[in-house]
């Protein structure tokens, strides 16, 4: 993936620094099921941000803060200094664009109209052909244009993914979230995907944020680590080499592993051994 395969999709690098902050944010389905507490994070560099940690820390409910689909029980979620709960969702969608894990799209629509769905805020009188070739574009980058007349219905869950990934690229957000983007697919093409989404976040300036639940793939891309811990709290937040040692993984995860630092291409390597079990954690 070059700049030129990047830029050529006619989306524009930013000429602004986006900020993102949350602050003292607790998001809970009632007062006695908080699933996040007190999270604090100011993100001002473009870059691909990976979320990790266990199932059930809060991963796509921090997500889903940010691009207001929840509204945290209480702090703030500020984007560019702006609270977003004083923000349309509308407004919150020209600025934070959001791809599911698995899209909830069960309704009939081929995969251009499908796409197209993503440049609705920039839909202008005349603009269509622009976006239409702003789709095509976005295809040929997911290598799907064989997919254009399709069903999104019909596809394969690693179709919808590509599909997905594809119309949350369009949207030219500032931010861009994406829970799991390598679910579903097969190993060339999970490669192919972060190296994408790490050079979007280069070249045009922007956030992006991720959640991976694969600890090599998040060293070799990720510019900045978030990792979450129960009950849903900031464990470390970091670059790769000061987030992803042993001892952290060891005491979020609960499995014994070794971190090398001297690979081939020059990130951390994790191996992971035996899970920990409880009564070790305890001292029992």
């Amino acid at each position: 993936m070059t700049e030129t395969d990047i830029l050529d999709i006619g989306i524009e690098a930013k000429k602004h620094r986006t900020v993102l902050e949350l602050r003292d944010v607790d998001f809970g389905y009632d007062e006695g099921h908080i699933v996040l507490h007190d999270i604090n994070l100011k993100i001002d560099e473009p870059g691909l941000y990976c979320i990790i940690g266990p199932n059930g820390v809060g991963k796509s409910t921090m997500a889903k803060c940010v691009s207001k689909i929840v509204n945290p029980l209480k702090g703030e979620v500020l984007i560019n200094g702006r609270n977003i709960s004083e923000m349309s969702h509308k407004e919150v969608s020209k600025v934070v664009g959001y791809v599911p894990a698995f899209s909830q799209d069960v309704f009939s629509m081929s995969v251009v109209d499908t796409i197209m769905v993503g440049r609705h805020n920039h839909r202008r009188w005349g603009s269509v052909s622009k976006d239409l070739e702003m789709v095509y574009k976005a295809m040929r980058i997911l290598r799907i244009t064989d997919l254009a007349d399709k069903q999104f219905n019909s596809l394969s869950s690693g179709q919808h993914q590509k599909v997905s990934i594809a119309r949350g690229l369009v949207q030219e957000t500032d931010v861009l979230i994406l829970d799991e983007p390598t679910a579903n697919l097969d190993v060339k093409f999970q490669v192919y995907v972060m190296e994408l989404l790490r050079g979007i976040a280069e070249k045009l300036g922007i956030i992006i944020l991720t959640i991976c639940h694969d600890l090599n793939v998040t060293a070799k891309y990720s510019h900045k680590v978030i990792m979450l811990e129960r009950p849903g709290r900031i464990y470390a937040y970091g670059t790769p080499e000061e987030v992803l040692t042993s001892e952290n993984i060891e005491k979020v995860y609960g499995i014994r592993c070794r971190v090398v630092n001297e690979g081939e291409f020059g990130v951390p390597l994790v191996i992971l051994g035996a899970p920990i079990m409880s009564d070790e954690i305890d001292g029992t």
